[in-house]
């Protein structure tokens, strides 16, 4: 494979920080990602965060086997093969972002009112440092004033108590928590008597969950990080690798390298999508040699993957009438279950349609198609790019429709893979974090924790923010993350928080979900990741579960930013013995030595027998997927096809498709500058990308403001103003900008029929020159 000499980057100068007082700039970008770039950007902001001693040590002890805490950002699996750099730019931006020495204390929120701050940028509340001690929000003052543990304990406590339903209170779940304290926060939960558990994943992989249950038996890819390893042929849908999951160039470049097919299949052709500079490959940085991370790119409409997949399958299904081996028979007779419906499908599709749908020419199809059918092994991997729509429940299925046609399923170097998020988002739902719960689970937690469960639905993210609307959700409790900001319709979303009679955010950093608050309002200051956790019995170690269902444990490095920081799982405990006065489980014993939760844990979920000492293994373990021994928990005992009709994703005249999306300085709702580097961008967050066709048609002009109008399933509309249009590559029909500024775009009542999922990258809107 050719492996092409890069000059040092010059355009663009990477940088950290607020955008000074300059105008917006538009450059495009030609250079690989990663590389002396990303190289670059992290010195920058290691002088930035005064943290030249820490930074180095974290960077050394990050992401290593059961001796360093796991990266805090992406959840791609940690280096098989021993790498001691197993890291990339934005993981180091996460855990400096985290380590810094700035503070927010009592005297910050004495001189700052709720008022004021609510006018701060969200750049600038979480540049102000880490919380420091827990905090209550005074309405007559509208300050927040220091209260004890002790009394916050209460608060909450008291308030859970005197409700009328346990379900009036409702559960957040952010990626970041842990393995131990997830369990304790489902278990605090259901013993209070609800099932009101939304998390994060509610936004972002319910509906990778829902069809790889429905087709396979199991929520969650079948594949690891070996598998990817021997693949002849890699698929990435949906994917912005370079910013998203930047460690997963490595896995890409050493894919080309060994002559592995790799296509890109994404409506805007990101840097990761081309060529990269892995910096831990010291001679190719110091040669400036780039290794390409694609063979193909495919560039549909937002929307059209599905089509795209079903014309793969088509034309596998055509070619095996004159070639036997273009389809695994033997495979799909013993495994499958819904194959002459599924083929009688594909021949009533008409390539007419597919392109339609697609937005590319049946030829490009067939380009994908060859890849596929002259592979032995391939992978299919996806993102949001997938998700975040109407039908994506459908067009995941169409994925593993796809892989059921050659049998890769059960074998090394084969699967499905969806590449998650946050980097314990997994774990979360694995270890209890569920809203709709398998009766099964709750019937083992009755049995080993002594509870009765209840075994009613809860709500997930969206029916919580209506519930809350309606009064029917009067206690928020968000354990991580930044919900005011994550949620869809922003001012809906606000409205619903301050309707509450108390919410509390569990949280290392200021943000806007501190602002946007109930009538009472508890800030809860916890450990970072990179920090020690002393308990009693000494320093603990969490476990957190990756993207391949991979189990490993976790020990901070770092002194706490305060004395008065207490862990996840000790505030959990807190709250559930203030709340819970009479209950039975053990809450302090349990933090004193999270072995013992992990014993418990052992007992309740399937796949974590023997934990406390197959976590200490070498990387740890891995959760036995049914799916990939070829077991399949599914109606039938065996692998289904859907039939799902092709949807109609064009969009009408005069109207595009448009899908959110992060800058490449930012790490879900946490922004490091206004700049964007793999795409182009310095001082601009307030953007839309568009096709220059379709600019024009509009009498849009290169960097002009333009006016942004969504429309919703109700017929209502929501509109940003003052937005600058950027010449992008991106398919006519579509454009696509920055969450969190555009999630006001998404009416809360937009969400997918199929998984309950905000559908974020496909909304309607029209955009015109600015009024």
């Amino acid at each position: 494979m050719t492996i092409e000499k890069d000059e040092p980057e010059a355009a663009l100068e990477p940088r950290v920080g607020p955008a000074p007082e300059e105008g917006p700039e538009f450059h495009p970008y030609h250079h690989p990602a990663a590389g002396w770039g990303a190289a670059k950007s992290v010195t920058r902001f290691l002088l930035r965060e005064k943290t030249l001693v820490d930074g180095p040590r974290a960077i050394m002890k990050m992401n290593h086997e059961n001796s360093g805490f796991d990266c805090p950002g992406c959840a791609w699996p940690d280096d098989t093969k021993g790498l001691r750099l197993d890291i990339c730019e934005n993981g180091i931006k996460h855990v400096t972002w985290e380590m810094t020495g700035k503070r927010v204390g009592r005297d910050f929120f004495a001189a700052h009112s709720v008022t004021e701050l609510a006018e701060w940028s969200d750049f600038a509340l979480e540049d102000q440092g880490r919380l420091t001690e827990p905090m209550v929000y005074d309405a007559d003052a509208d300050h927040y004033v220091p209260i004890s543990w002790k009394n916050a304990f209460e608060l909450v406590g008291r308030t859970l108590r005197e409700l009328d339903d346990p379900n009036q209170a409702a559960f957040y779940t952010s990626g970041r928590l842990g393995n131990e304290a997830t369990f304790l926060y489902q278990l605090m939960a259901r013993e209070l008597g609800t099932n009101n558990l939304p998390d994060c994943s509610n936004m972002c992989h319910e509906a990778s969950g829902r069809a790889l249950q429905a087709s396979l038996g199991t929520g969650k890819g079948t594949v690891d990080l070996k598998d990817w390893e021997a693949a002849d042929a890699l698929f990435v849908f949906g994917v912005n690798a370079a910013s998203n999951a930047p460690r997963m160039l490595t896995a890409l470049s050493e894919a080309y390298r060994r002559g592995a097919r790799i296509v890109h299949v994404n409506p805007l052709v990101e840097a990761a999508a081309t060529r990269t500079i892995v910096p831990h490959d010291f001679l190719d940085m110091a040669l400036y040699k780039t290794t390409r991370t694609s063979t193909l790119n495919l560039q549909p409409r937002i929307g059209g993957d599905m089509a795209l997949l079903r014309g793969m399958a088509k034309a596998v299904l055509e070619q095996s009438a004159t070639d036997p081996k273009a389809l695994d028979r033997e495979f799909v007779e013993r495994h499958t279950q819904g194959f002459e419906e599924y083929r009688a499908l594909c021949a009533s599709t008409p390539w007419e349609e597919i392109e339609h749908q697609s937005g590319l020419s049946r030829e490009d199809v067939l380009k994908a198609a060859r890849v596929y059918g002259e592979a032995d092994r391939s992978i299919v991997s996806w993102c949001l790019g997938l998700t975040q729509h109407e039908h994506g429940v459908d067009t995941v299925r169409e994925i593993v429709n796809l892989l059921l046609l050659r049998g890769n399923l059960g074998r090394e170097g084969a699967g499905p893979s969806p590449v998650r998020g946050h980097s314990n988002v997994q774990g979360n739902r694995t270890c209890g974090i569920d809203h709709r719960p398998a009766p099964a689970f709750l019937d083992r937690l009755a049995e080993v924790c002594g509870i009765e469960p209840p075994r009613a639905h809860g709500l997930d993210t969206v029916g919580t923010i209506k519930a809350m609307l309606k009064g029917d959700i009067k206690v928020f409790v968000g354990m991580g993350g930044n919900f005011a900001l994550a949620a869809p319709d922003s001012p809906v979303t606000y409205e619903a928080l301050r309707t509450c009679e108390l919410t509390v955010q569990v949280s290392t950093k200021l943000n806007r979900s501190h602002l946007v608050h109930g009538r009472r309002a508890l800030i809860l200051p916890c450990l970072g990741r990179t920090e020690k956790d002393h308990q009693r019995r000494g320093v603990q170690s969490t476990s957190v579960e990756d993207s391949m269902s991979m189990v490993h444990l976790s020990v901070g490095m770092k002194r706490p930013a305060s004395r008065q920081l207490l862990s996840e799982p000790a505030i959990v405990a807190g709250i559930a013995r203030a709340a819970l006065p009479d209950s039975a489980t053990p809450w302090q014993w349990y933090v004193e030595d999270y072995d013992r939760i992990r014993d418990t844990m052992a007992k309740v979920l399937d796949g974590f027998e023997d934990f406390n000492r197959r976590v200490r293994l070498p990387l740890g373990f891995r959760i036995r997927q049914p799916a990939r021994e070829l077991v399949f928990l599914t109606p039938s005992g065996k692998a289904e096809f859907s039939t799902a009709p092709l949807p109609d994703v064009v969009p009408e005249p005069g109207t595009l498709a448009l899908g959110t999306m992060r800058s490449h300085d930012q790490w879900n709702t946490t922004i490091y500058s206004d700049d964007d580097r793999y795409r182009g961008i310095r001082n601009l967050r307030t953007l839309i990308f568009m096709n220059r066709s379709d600019m024009r048609e509009r009498g849009i002009d290169d960097m002009a403001p333009v006016d942004i109008t969504s429309t919703a399933r109700d017929g209502s509309r929501r509109s940003l103003k003052g937005y600058t249009a950027v010449p992008y590559d991106i398919p006519r029909g579509c454009a696509a900008g920055y969450m969190p500024e555009m999630n006001v775009l998404c009416a809360l009542g937009d969400y997918s029929t199929q998984s309950d999922q905000p559908i974020m990258k496909h909304l309607k809107v029209t955009v015109g020159p600015a009024a």
